[in-house]
């Protein structure tokens, strides 16, 4: 009895080009299920219209049949998903501007007062006065 070797030789990591390609879709594909996975859980905790009852089921269903549940939330609640997001944004950049507004200590009082000093001092000119008084004020 003969055997018929069906081998395939190996050529290393790099041997196909068609072997690394595959190889950088499934790594890729792998991410972006991750990201997408950690993007519906934090939406999940961060809707407060859902009761918890319905938080937990979504947690297990990602648990038991993650791509499907993943679909169908994205699908579901994807809109939802998108407005909360750009509310969060929208806090956090009126949180960065407040602090930073805080920080620099300038209120549109001690602008128009520096510009005053600097008015009387004939610095500055009676329309660039103006100028900084409106942007102050504005």
């Amino acid at each position: 009895m003969r055997f018929i070797d069906t081998a395939v030789e190996y050529h290393g990591f790099w041997g196909s080009f068609w072997d690394l390609i595959w190889w950088f879709l499934a790594v890729f594909i792998f991410f972006a299920y991750i990201m997408a996975l950690f993007s519906v859980i934090s939406d999940l905790f961060r809707d407060h219209k859902l009761n918890g009852w319905w938080k937990a089921v979504w947690i297990i269903f990602l648990i038991f049949v993650p791509f499907l549940t993943l679909l169908v939330y994205l699908i579901a609640r994807g809109p939802g998903m998108a407005e909360r997001n750009q509310k969060e944004v929208a806090q956090a950049q009126q949180a960065a501007d407040s602090y930073i507004k805080q920080v620099a200590g300038t209120s549109p009082s001690d602008e128009i007062a520096k510009a005053k000093a600097l008015l009387d001092a004939g610095t500055i000119t009676q329309a660039e006065y103006d100028s900084i008084k409106a942007k102050a004020l504005s």
